[in-house]
């Protein structure tokens, strides 16, 4: 049985690589470091843009009832597709005063704690959840550490984990750190094909592992990270890569939006079926299955017993 579904997730991403080199006319697939530099394009679809092309009726909801509204997380109530649904998006922003307003997209704790609201919502009134993940990182200055980042962050991940209505999140250019994951406890996790998910940006893990985040370093950081989505889905951490026009969603925003969508479409109707209990059963099973592609029962055996 584990040999079968290796097998399947090899041939998957197998053809994810053969997709993602027709989807660029032909060419060989972009390396781990283009695709960063793609996902960072400042032109790129970001989540508002995602919701103006996808949504119908879109009602934004604003603040945490605690400190403060923080721009970098977007969400609210709309239609897609003629099925209400509840959506929670980072936000970094195009323009340099925008980037500035939105704190480039890397969320503070109330913004966290506005997406925990818009969850509740969707929880309170049976609504399927979209998520749309682009974000660095959560803002790591003082003042989020002292309004209690760490808690804002795990209290998402712990509030997503029990939901009892479908959840599929997207990530739709950066993926990086916990400020990531916080939006991404999901059923069906989706993944552009020029996005990047990892546990840091490759410019902090160059700078951690071999001090200096120069260009080469930097490359090779995001080549071992195994951040590009032919690699995450591989391992089993995503379940669909989604194609981009050529030369990335930059060059074609609505063609972008309109494959995106079809892709959310196409993974919740499933979900739509499963009783309440059985999405909860369904997202635990798929977070527990996380890495087994790469871990093989020799390597946990050899640890010894646990003390």
């Amino acid at each position: 049985m584990k040999g079968n579904l290796n097998g399947k997730r090899a041939r998957a991403g197998a053809n994810a690589t053969e997709r993602t080199i027709a989807s660029n006319g032909g060419a060989a697939a972009p390396t781990a470091i283009e695709r960063v530099r793609l996902a960072r394009n400042p032109a790129r679809p970001q989540a508002l843009d995602y919701f103006d092309l996808l949504l119908r009726d879109y009602f934004e909801v604003h603040g945490d009832r605690r400190f403060s509204d923080d721009g970098a997380i977007v969400g609210g109530l709309a239609y897609f597709g003629g099925r209400a649904v509840a959506v929670v998006g980072q936000q970094r922003g195009h323009t340099t005063a925008e980037r500035i307003k939105r704190n480039f997209g890397s969320p503070k704790p109330e913004g966290y704690r506005k997406a925990a609201r818009i969850f509740e919502l969707a929880e309170r009134f049976g609504l399927p959840l979209l998520t749309f993940i682009d974000t660095q990182g959560a803002d790591p200055g003082v003042g989020a550490e002292e309004r209690g980042q760490i808690e804002a962050i795990a209290a998402n991940l712990e509030l997503m984990s029990r939901l009892t209505v479908p959840v599929v999140a997207c990530v739709i250019g950066e993926g990086e750190s916990g400020g990531a994951i916080a939006l991404g406890v999901a059923n069906r996790l989706l993944m552009q094909e020029n996005a990047c998910y990892s546990v840091i940006t490759p410019e902090g893990c160059a700078a951690i592992l071999w001090r200096v985040a120069n260009e080469e370093n930097v490359s090779r950081a995001a080549s071992v990270l195994k951040l590009a989505a032919p690699d995450l889905l591989k391992l089993g951490v995503i379940d669909e890569i989604v194609p981009e026009p050529q030369g990335g969603a930059h060059t074609a925003p609505a063609e972008s939006a309109h494959l995106l969508g079809a892709a959310i479409a196409r993974n919740l109707d499933p979900l739509l079926k499963l009783k309440p209990a059985q999405l909860r059963r369904d997202r635990e099973r798929k977070l527990a299955a996380m890495g087994s592609a790469f871990i093989r029962r020799t390597d946990v055996e050899s640890l010894g017993p646990i003390e």
